[in-house]
């Protein structure tokens, strides 16, 4: 399982540009320049997971609805934390109490409640992938009806951020060459280098609903995709 992103370039042909701040000073307003953008990613093994689970009740009242729902969540909690020990943490995710009404598509229908639906949302981080599976079983065992979501990602992206950097400005590189080599110019020095701000690491999602009390859930990690882009500005000479 792999996260991707599309690359894109940005090209511009500047004449007569006003200066451009660079890593030597401030560049001459009259000289001509280059700037491309350029993308990379690198892809790198997920040390974390992030699982969401609820609990969801249906009741005729809001107090049994409740009650019934935390008492659920308590069995999942328990289940959880003998699973998962100390390698990870366990938190409330949200919880929400809603009516839920009649029918109301006929005219004139007036609302009506029908009775009280509640939901809790466990949240849990840990470290060891290994276990996620086994988690998710336990959790479902003990009374968690719905897998929202399960998310791998990196505790420190700077390795993988800096790859893709580093790939990012080849690629920059390239598209100045091939720029000019078409419109016949010759490149001069940089001028001028940025890495533009990117979203964060795109995490591996994973959605999953054990099929049985007896079906063990298959997890794979998979791999996190760190994307970065860089702007190169060239003189021409």
């Amino acid at each position: 399982m792999k996260t991707t992103i599309a690359a894109f370039a940005l090209l511009a042909l500047a004449f007569a540009m006003p200066p451009a701040a660079g890593a030597d000073g401030p560049a001459n307003p009259n000289q001509r320049t280059i700037q491309v953008s350029g993308n990379g990613e690198a892809d790198a093994p997920p040390d974390l997971a992030v699982l969401s689970l609820a609990i969801e009740t249906q009741a005729p009242t809001a107090a049994a609805a409740a009650g019934r729902n935390g008492a659920l969540a308590q069995k999942v909690t328990d289940a959880l934390k003998a699973k998962l020990g100390d390698k990870g943490k366990i938190s409330t995710g949200g919880y929400s109490l809603d009516p839920e009404y009649a029918d109301q598509s006929r005219p004139n229908a007036k609302p009506a409640i029908t009775g009280y639906r509640a939901a809790n949302t466990i949240t849990v981080q840990t470290g060891a992938l290994d276990i996620v599976g086994p988690l998710i079983d336990a959790a479902i065992a003990a009374g968690a009806n719905r897998v929202n979501s399960l998310d791998f990602n990196l505790r420190d992206d700077t390795a993988a951020r800096n790859d893709a950097i580093a790939k990012a400005a080849k690629d920059a590189q390239a598209q100045a060459q091939a720029l000019a080599t078409a419109l016949n110019l010759k490149l001069g020095p940089i001028v001028n280098a940025t890495t533009v701000s990117n979203e964060g690491p795109r995490p591996v999602m994973f959605r999953a609903v054990a099929m049985s009390a007896n079906a063990a859930t298959p997890v794979s990690p998979g791999e996190v995709t760190v994307p970065a882009t860089v702007s190169l500005t060239y003189q021409i000479e």
